[in-house]
């Protein structure tokens, strides 16, 4: 089972993660951040990802350290969880409808992080969340995971709607570059023999 624990514990943040990435979908997530918590639902509902994320943070400043860390932190789990990446099919993509928006995410496990990031929000706030916090989460996760990620809102203008779609289409694009591929017989997805390092 591929399947990794993470303790992240700072002067602004104590966190606990644990995926599975063969999992069902089931999730337990409590950051304090009740919209990053409906998205993380989200993303392991539709990244069959089992996950649990468990965030106490300096939210008495603001919520860019928790948001942030707790990308780092799932992200990190998802690197363990994958191990030498032997066998996955690598790549994954989506385009996400919801209502009026359409999300396009495209991504390589490459292990070389890489954030691509087009989307424009017209609120500075969801809930009590900063929009542009979204982003960072993105980053956080694409570096600690080691994701090359492209996510672009092609369009779009209920920002809620904006934002759960890219957390679909990355759950989506991820389920599918995570699945393992009975063709590869376990071989690493590179010429390299290895996943990382330079082109």
């Amino acid at each position: 089972m591929r399947q990794a624990k993470v303790e992240r514990n700072t002067a602004e943040t104590q966190i606990s993660v644990a995926v599975n990435l063969d999992g069902t979908g089931v999730y337990d997530v409590s950051t304090g951040l009740g919209f990053l918590d409906h998205m993380l639902e989200q993303f392991s509902r539709h990244s069959l990802m089992d996950l649990t994320v468990q965030t106490k943070g300096d939210l008495h400043i603001d919520g860019h350290h928790t948001t942030e860390d707790t990308g780092l932190a799932i992200g990190q789990a998802i690197r363990e969880a994958l191990g030498d990446r032997a066998g996955i099919m690598r790549y994954g993509h989506a385009l996400t409808p919801m209502d009026e928006t359409l999300t396009r995410v495209a991504l390589d496990l490459s292990n070389r992080p890489y954030l691509i990031w087009k989307v424009k929000f017209s609120r500075p706030k969801l809930g009590e969340m900063d929009t542009e916090l979204f982003r960072e989460w993105f980053q956080a996760l694409s570096q600690a995971a080691g994701i090359t990620l492209h996510v672009e809102a092609l369009y779009g203008e209920n920002n809620h709607h904006m934002v759960e779609s890219c957390f679909k289409g990355l759950a989506t694009s991820l389920r599918q570059a995570m699945e393992i591929d009975p063709r590869k017989a376990g071989a690493v997805p590179s010429t390299k023999g290895v996943l990382g390092g330079s082109l």
